[in-house]
């Protein structure tokens, strides 16, 4: 029954493996999406077009700080709110840039993948941060709930891997209870 007993070890070792990678997948996820940006003073937000491929492909979560106006410069990605009153956010490159006639900075702005400026220019106040980093695919989790939610589902998440993670310590805990000790070579358990 050794071949049987390694078998078991492997597969005990490959599931824990795999259990731990998840809980390092989720806990990295819940780091970058929220405490990361709340720490650093960021906003994240999800890219909802393909205006930004290759690099931001839709659902891909771009964070970004805030930044002085004066500081940005042709190529930064910033995000900014086309329409002063509007709620609605857009993540563009900056193509161009000048000043208006009271001397404050405007900008003209371009997705990567579209073929034309887009219609407006920005003013400085318009712009609510430059990219910081950006990760593909976790923008789908932002754009399925809202920020409340978002919030409830990072505390559901986390309570749920601090009890799973409580579980599997007691299991192995029990386990090595009922295992009888080791026995030196030679001894055998009647």
């Amino acid at each position: 029954m050794p071949g049987k007993r390694r078998a078991e070890t492997v597969l005990d070792g490959v599931k824990r493996a795999l259990e731990w990678t998840l809980i390092a997948v989720v806990v990295g996820g819940a780091l970058v999406t929220v405490v990361v940006p709340r720490v650093a003073g960021a906003t994240p937000y999800a890219v909802r077009t393909g205006s930004m491929r290759p690099d931001m492909p839709p659902g891909t979560l771009v964070v970004v700080r805030p930044v002085d106006p004066d500081d940005l410069r042709i190529g930064a990605v910033v995000t900014f709110q086309p329409r002063q009153d509007d709620p609605t956010v857009v993540t563009h490159r900056i193509i161009g840039q000048g000043v208006d006639v009271d001397g404050r900075p405007v900008f003209r702005t371009q997705g990567d993948a579209n073929d034309a400026p887009d219609p407006w220019s920005i003013r400085g106040g318009q712009v609510l941060g430059e990219r910081w980093y950006s990760v593909p695919y976790l923008g789908y989790v932002t754009m399925l709930l809202s920020s409340q939610q978002r919030q409830v589902a990072v505390f559901v998440v986390a309570g749920g891997l601090l009890l799973y993670s409580a579980i599997m310590l007691l299991g192995a805990l029990w386990d090595r209870m009922r295992r009888p000790p080791d026995l030196p070579t030679g001894i055998r358990h009647a």
